[in-house]
């Protein structure tokens, strides 16, 4: 009987890190908790030295009547979709504390992208649509290839934005969800914080003195709250701005941004870290002299 293969991961990590694509480098990440700890590890798998930097935090709600009231009445819409796994934890969370099994969102159709979709597998729930591109576009260019989808009512779980304006992108996914005829609910169901850049005066002195590298942003959020830190354009200059996608990249222009790594395969932070690897690829390191 043969063994399976180790995967690629494994295989990284037998490695000296020497020889993997971004040893030497510091990438300052700005994802929130929730999201760090994976992002990070696809950095180290590829000798990275990730910097945990969250600019955003998301958290529970302090009052949830408005969501409760629509997962009690769950058999009135015919699809939820996710565009963020705090979405999807959100409304597992909510369930379990009115009573409900988390497969009463099987009632409706699911929708969610990339390892969000996993997620949901992962906790029974059936995923009924995947888009190929994993975004909010990606979502209604499939809802609009369906016949069914003109008059129904969806729900999106979107998160309460506070101490930087609200990214454009929730707002323009209901948008454009009605636009192909769905009757959205948006419903309030996590809170995403911009943090005080007073708790991070060491890695800002990192990132003024060129001691970073790059700086990977996951979400529009994550730019516009990382901005309000700093006291000018010039602190980052010497950093390679990198994005997890064509959305959060464009977001980052219009603030001012210019994006060296906008990364193609943003289902994935593997799929992030490989764009970051590649443009190091042959450059020496910020500050190895």
């Amino acid at each position: 009987m043969t063994s399976a293969p180790m995967s690629d991961s494994v295989l990284a990590m037998l490695r000296p890190a020497e020889a993997l694509p971004l040893f030497g480098r510091r990438v300052l990440l700005t994802a929130p908790r929730t999201y760090a700890l994976r992002f990070a590890a696809a950095i180290l798998a590829r000798g990275g030295l990730p910097v945990l930097m969250p600019t955003i935090e998301t958290s529970l709600l302090d009052d949830y009547a408005a969501l409760d009231a629509y997962l009690r009445r769950l058999e009135t819409f015919d699809w939820i979709a996710f565009t963020s796994r705090n979405g999807i934890e959100a409304l597992v969370y909510r369930c379990e504390q009115l009573g409900l099994p988390p497969m009463a969102l099987n009632a409706c159709r699911l929708a969610a992208i990339g390892k969000d979709a996993e997620r949901l597998s992962e906790l029974g729930l059936r995923v009924d649509l995947m888009p190929r591109e994993p975004s909010p576009r990606g979502i209604v260019d499939a809802l609009r290839a369906l016949e069914s989808t003109g008059g129904a009512a969806i729900l999106v779980p979107a998160p309460v934005v506070e101490g930087v304006p609200e990214p454009d992108v929730v707002p323009t996914f209901v948008t454009d969800l009605q636009r192909i005829g769905m009757r959205v609910t948006r419903a309030p169901a996590y809170r995403t914080r911009a943090l005080d850049g007073a708790r991070y005066a060491p890695e800002l002195a990192l990132i003024r003195q060129g001691a970073i590298d790059a700086i990977a942003f996951s979400s529009a959020a994550e730019v516009a709250a990382f901005l309000a830190m700093l006291n000018a354009p010039q602190d980052h200059g010497r950093c390679a701005i990198c994005c997890f996608g064509p959305y959060t990249a464009a977001h980052a222009r219009r603030m001012g941004l210019s994006p060296a790594v906008v990364a193609e395969d943003f289902g994935s932070f593997d799929g992030f870290a490989m764009a970051i690897a590649r443009h190091f690829t042959g450059a020496k390191p910020a500050h190895s002299g």
